[in-house]
């Protein structure tokens, strides 16, 4: 049996129904879509809102952790300068009572030269 050839005016409206068919197709899936893409928009969104709250809630964290470093170093810059003080003091404190003493020994000393000269003084000569 032999093949019919199609005309010219079948083949167009072969063509269009095809076209249609493509199209309904694509707005079936466009809508399926749009509500899919709509969940996933939610979905985004959520999770920006969620990320900006986590960086939020970290900055706040690391200011906090900043201002403790802060006190910390403030705190161990004031104690070492306490030391450096206490140091100070202690040495100021070294070197005064050392010049008592050597002033002590030498007015101890004069002393003793100057019993020396008078005892020899008062032997008969």
């Amino acid at each position: 049996m032999a093949r019919k050839e199609l005309g010219f005016a079948e083949r167009l409206q072969t063509a269009a129904k095809a076209k249609q068919a493509q199209l309904e197709k694509i707005r079936a899936t466009a809508l399926a879509n749009d509500a899919q893409s709509a969940e996933r928009q939610a979905a985004r969104v959520e999770t920006a809102n969620a990320r900006q709250i986590r960086t939020a809630e970290r900055k706040s964290a690391d200011r906090v952790a900043a201002g403790l470093r802060d006190a910390e170093r403030a705190a161990e810059k004031a104690r070492q300068a306490r030391a450096v003080a206490e140091e100070r003091a202690r040495k100021d404190a070294e070197r005064v009572a050392k010049v008592a003493a050597d002033a002590a020994l030498k007015i101890d000393q004069k002393a003793a030269r100057d019993a020396k000269y008078a005892a020899r003084k008062a032997r008969p000569k």
